[in-house]
């Protein structure tokens, strides 16, 4: 059997995403785990035990060995550059990282850009050879530019509906986000067996759902 896989599992919508593609893929996790407020989950009839973070709190989990395996989302990924193996694209939790800001946006001297994503931001402006204030903001960024703290905002865009309602829009797309399988380094190595039959089965599982 080998040892228990340890699975830093992200709470809230990708939870579920993630856990149906887990048992599509042959791993009947129970689904009173699905409710639960438990923080670490034994599921010893699959040989694992989850642990139920914050979807940004994943890849440090997996760095620092906590957990052996998790699920994360690309854009966490990109803003918390996590010393990770990156092993499979789970094609689920599909959205997008928008450049956004209200329809009548013009550049001025100084430009202020709101987001959760500073370092993500920051890159891309770079890139792009703009000079902006980045300011990180923990939650509704939309306000932002609504009253007047920054010019534009970077954050995730799924279907576009909040953004409608408060009268802004999408001005350039940074880059696509689905989920991630990520694996701890020495973890890769030592369970690569389990690591791997478990991406295998996944991987299917994708395959067939495509």
């Amino acid at each position: 059997m080998g040892d228990t896989l340890k699975v830093a599992m992200p709470k809230g919508r990708i939870y579920k995403k993630a856990a149906d593609l887990f048992r599509a893929s042959g791993f009947p996790i129970p689904t009173e785990v699905d409710e639960t407020r438990k923080l670490v989950i034994d599921l010893p009839e699959l040989n694992m035990e989850f642990i139920l973070a914050k979807p940004v709190d994943v890849p440090t989990y997996v760095e620092y060995g906590a957990a052996d395996i998790g699920i994360v989302g690309k854009d966490v990924l990109m803003e918390e550059n996590r010393d990770v193996y990156e092993l499979l694209d789970l094609g689920i939790a599909k959205c997008r990282m928008s450049v956004i800001g209200l329809p009548d946006w013009q550049p001025g001297i100084q430009q202020r850009v709101a987001t959760k994503y500073p370092n993500v931001a920051s890159q891309y402006f770079r890139e792009q050879g703009q000079q902006v204030e980045v300011i990180k903001l923990n939650g509704s960024i939309e306000l932002a530019p609504l009253i007047g703290l920054a010019d534009r905002i970077v954050d995730m865009v799924e279907t576009g509906q909040t953004l409608k309602e408060n009268g802004l829009v999408e001005m350039n797309e940074i880059f696509d986000i689905t989920s991630r399988l990520i694996a701890n380094r020495v973890s890769y190595r030592m369970k690569n067996g389990q690591i791997q039959s478990l991406c295998d089965r996944l991987q299917k599982a994708i395959t067939a759902e495509a």
